[in-house]
C-alpha cells in the first residue's frame, strides 16, 4: 500500500512539473528562490542536528566529539554568516 502512495506522489509531482512548463513562471528564477529558501532553512536544521549529535541521551555512544564537532559548528556558523550577508546585500 505504501508503494502506491509513493508512486502516486511521484506521478503528481511530475504532472505539476509538466504543467508549470506551460505557465508563465520563470524556471530559472524559481530555482534561484528555492535555493535561497533552502539555504536559509538549512541554518536552524544544522544547529539542531549539531545539538542532537552531541547529546548523549539521544545518540548514546555515537555522539560526535573533537574535530568533527568543531567542523560541524564552523559549517553552521559559516552558513549562518552567508545567510546574514545575503540579507544585507541588495538584489539587483
Amino acid at each position: 500500500m505504501e508503494a502506491k502512495f509513493f508512486y502516486a506522489a511521484i506521478a503528481l509531482a511530475t504532472l505539476v512539473g509538466a504543467l508549470i512548463n506551460f505557465s508563465p513562471i520563470n524556471p530559472i528564477k524559481t530555482l534561484f528562490w528555492s535555493a535561497v529558501v533552502n539555504g536559509v532553512a538549512a541554518v536552524p536544521v544544522m544547529a539542531i542536528m549539531m545539538l542532537m549529535t552531541a547529546n548523549r541521551k539521544a545518540m548514546g555512544e555515537f555522539t560526535i566529539k573533537g574535530p568533527l564537532r568543531v567542523i560541524g559548528w564552523a559549517a553552521t556558523i559559516a552558513m549562518g554568516g552567508a545567510v546574514i550577508e545575503m540579507a544585507l546585500t541588495p538584489f539587483n
